[in-house]
């Protein structure tokens, strides 16, 4: 194995369709280190069986193509290959996928919602969504997560040559909900791709996006905003593996905690092979803790095996409010929990004002003010 096809550093080093490819993690693996798994329920180690379910439902735009498949369907799995178990396991438990398909040349003119609601954390579900653009082709897709779940699934986004895609997953669960998530971009020629996850519900949420490349141009922005609350887990683990020429790549992700036991966990990778010249990348984690207990890991790891690229950076940050901030604000007559707010707002919502979908960034802006409300209620 060279280092010009697989790092040798990377994580990212095994996928397979197969669980028995996969042990079952300990919680000593890199990769699963910083994830409680007795609070997984058995999404990782075989015992959550298939009988839950959490229902989707669909609102489309007109030139959009809905259809619900079995798992035989040759349109699946295409995109992505399972890279640890819990994906696995997904991928060999779900009984049913949902297919979204933009057709060439196709520009839609509303978005597309999936609405995928739980109604029950005591037993597993799984699922798989494959989202197809096919050439020069643009829409808009919301993933919106609702309700009580032990939810795994994994989502595959094609996007064709001289496609844009545009994707906002909103993690708004109820408080039992575990779920762990892998959602996968594979990039045409000149192909567009951008995603806001915004994860705020939950006991325990894990989202892996990742990214991979088919031929030079593809452009990919990636988007976070996250709010932990006392005792939640919330993980966002990313990879983008430029594998060829003239690429390029953003991630910016942003969180807020408070609350004791809130724990927030960001991994981005990011791996520029020997044959992706070109390249243009930088990612960058901040997190902004607003009490005491709280605690955050963040991971930014960068890995160049060329030297001929067109920029690469990333950056790390993790802090208090800024005491000479909120002074600013109350020496001008702004109240102290009103100044909180504000600092707030102004970190989270440069994020929250780049969701297209006006009622999904209302809903999330409304969804940050509740959070607040009950920070300064549980002072």
């Amino acid at each position: 194995m060279g280092l010009d096809q697989r790092p040798l550093s990377t994580l990212h080093d095994k996928a397979s369709y197969e669980v028995a490819d996969f042990e079952v993690p300990t919680g000593r693996e890199e990769e699963w280190r910083f994830t409680p798994l007795r609070r997984l329920r058995g999404l990782h180690n075989g015992t959550a069986e298939a009988v839950g379910k959490v229902i989707v439902e669909v609102d489309a735009a007109p030139e959009v193509t809905i259809e619900t498949v079995g798992r035989d369907d040759a349109r699946l799995g295409k995109a992505y290959v399972p890279a640890d178990r819990v994906s696995a396991q997904a991928w060999a438990s779900f009984a049913e996928a949902t297919v979204v398909t933009v057709p060439k040349e196709a520009v839609a003119s509303g978005p597309t919602i999936l609405r995928l609601r739980g109604e029950d954390a005591s037993a597993a579900a799984y699922g798989h969504t494959t989202v197809i653009l096919e050439p020069f082709a643009e829409a808009t897709v919301v993933l919106s997560h609702r309700g009580s779940a032990t939810y795994a699934d994994n989502v595959e986004f094609v996007v064709g040559d001289g496609a844009r895609l545009s994707v906002i997953s909103l993690q708004d669960w109820a408080d039992d909900t575990v779920h762990v998530s892998h959602q996968h971009a594979r990039l045409g020629r000149d192909a567009r791709f951008v995603s806001h996850n915004v994860t705020l519900g939950g006991d325990l949420v894990r989202i892996a996006p990742s990214v991979s490349y088919d031929q030079p141009g593809g452009d990919a922005e990636l988007y976070g905003v996250y709010f932990a609350d006392g005792g939640q887990h919330l993980e966002h683990r990313l990879l983008v593996d430029h594998t060829v020429p003239n690429c390029r790549s953003r991630v910016d992700y942003r969180g807020a905690l408070q609350g004791r036991d809130a724990h927030a966990i960001w991994i981005g990778d990011v791996i520029i092979r020997a044959e992706a010249e070109g390249t243009d990348t930088y990612e960058l984690n901040r997190n902004l803790v607003l009490t005491d207990g709280t605690r955050v890991d963040s991971v930014p790891n960068l890995e160049i095996l060329t030297g001929e690229v067109a920029g690469a950076g990333h950056a790390s940050a993790s802090g208090r409010l800024d005491d000479e901030h909120l002074f600013y604000l109350q020496a001008r007559g702004i109240s102290y929990d009103e100044a909180r707010r504000m600092v707030v707002r102004g970190f989270l919502g440069q994020l929250i004002q780049r969701i297209e979908v006006d009622e999904v960034r209302e809903k999330v802006s409304e969804a940050i003010e509740a959070e607040l409300d009950r920070g300064a209620r549980g002072r």
